[in-house]
């Protein structure tokens, strides 16, 4: 693991304090379980703007819709 050093507000620090107290867990573990799922909406939201920006070509380009044709298709006939 790697240290990190943050400020807080007085207010976020005795939130932390009061959830971790009730989760019977510690400040950093909280933290840690906090940034993983900011981090995880981040790159979610990433791949979706990506995916948003892909869909105009895959709606354009015909090279890459000419597949669709064998959906349904037996690939083994």
């Amino acid at each position: 693991m790697q240290r990190t050093q943050i400020l807080l507000e007085p207010e976020q620090h005795k939130a932390l304090i009061e959830i971790a107290r009730q989760q019977k867990r510690s400040v950093s573990d909280l933290i840690r379980e906090m940034l993983a799922i900011q981090i995880a909406r981040q790159k979610q939201a990433a791949l979706s703007r990506a995916a948003l920006v892909l869909l105009d070509d895959y709606r354009s380009d015909p090279e890459l819709t000419a597949f669709l044709a064998l959906d349904g298709d037996d690939i083994h006939a």
